[in-house]
């Protein structure tokens, strides 16, 4: 596990969105051989919990994570899998 490129993604993704839940794996292991791989970029899944995806679609979501780590998409991080919901969704709304 590269735990500098998931400090790095943590950073940013709560810069942005300041998320109440955030769960970074790194899964390059699993893709060993793909070209993301070869170029020593990595294959991470996310799952993000914040305030800031209320009233947006999950593409829009998409694109805010996305916008949160587009540095890092040039260097480090070949491939995201998100998952992206609000607290409600997430079941740790305030009442």
């Amino acid at each position: 596990m590269n735990a500098n490129r998931i400090d790095m993604l943590r950073e940013q993704i709560t810069a942005v969105l300041q998320p109440t839940t955030l769960e970074i794996e790194d899964e390059s292991h699993r893709h060993a051989g793909h070209a993301g791989a070869k170029s020593g970029m990595g294959h991470f899944r996310v799952k993000i919990v914040s305030e800031r995806f209320e009233g947006l679609r999950p593409l829009q979501r998409h694109r805010l994570v996305y916008g949160a780590v587009a540095e890092l998409m040039k260097t480090d991080v070949h491939a995201l899998s998100i998952d992206a919901r609000t607290p409600e969704e997430n079941g740790t709304a305030s009442p």
